[in-house]
């Protein structure tokens, strides 16, 4: 019985405020918009992307992050606000980057398969997307950051499906557009997650 009412209050926390905001945050991290040119770029060289096995793979990871990442953190003996804290400093430095056009990480790993590497990982499912996801753990419910990676897989399966209508409608100049848009959201989330953890932080010391 304790169970089931366990799972009915887990739904009773849908809120489309917080599924929007996590929606935008995961949306400008992933940074689909700005994977175009990458996209192409691999399409071009011969090494497509299949759309369906990078969702399967990447619904994985994401998954594997949201729900295996507290684990993680209890190994080694880290909580969730300090992480959040460290988790902003990083969304930080990529919201720097898509604001500035300037290039902060190296993406060095093997490049022998298209779908899997570099575009899944690290690209849509990279480190970035697993500290996200535990930082925003730490401010919203669980039903509404799954429900916000879903819409974002709906994204990725769409921006994959027709890259080249979307680079052709929105033309090179609105691609940069976007990019810069959501990294101002980036920026702001990054700054009010700071802020939210490190007040924690501070009320528990002083508790």
């Amino acid at each position: 019985m304790s169970e089931s009412n366990n799972i009915i209050e887990w739904f009773l926390q849908f809120s489309i405020h917080e599924t929007i905001n996590a929606f935008l945050t995961l949306f400008a991290v992933i940074d689909i918009i700005g994977a175009i040119p990458i996209i192409l770029s691999l399409r071009e060289k011969g090494r497509d992307v299949r759309a369906s096995k990078a969702i399967y793979i990447s619904g994985a990871l994401f998954l594997c992050y949201f729900f295996g990442g507290n684990m993680l953190l209890d190994l080694f003996n880290v909580d969730i606000n300090s992480f959040a804290v460290a988790g902003a400093f990083i969304l930080f430095l990529m919201a720097l980057e898509m604001v500035l056009d300037v290039d902060i990480f190296k993406y060095q790993g093997p490049t022998q398969e298209a779908t899997l590497i570099p575009f899944v990982f690290p690209l849509i499912a990279g480190p970035a997307v697993f500290t996200t996801l535990l930082s925003l753990g730490s401010s919203f419910a669980g039903i509404n950051i799954i429900l916000a990676l879903f819409l974002n897989l709906v994204c990725v399966y769409f921006v994959l499906s027709m890259t080249s209508r979307i680079e052709r409608f929105l033309g090179r100049g609105g691609i940069y557009i976007i990019r810069k848009f959501f990294g101002i959201i980036l920026l702001a989330v990054s700054v009010g997650m700071f802020i939210d953890n490190i007040t924690k932080l501070v009320n528990r010391i002083s508790a």
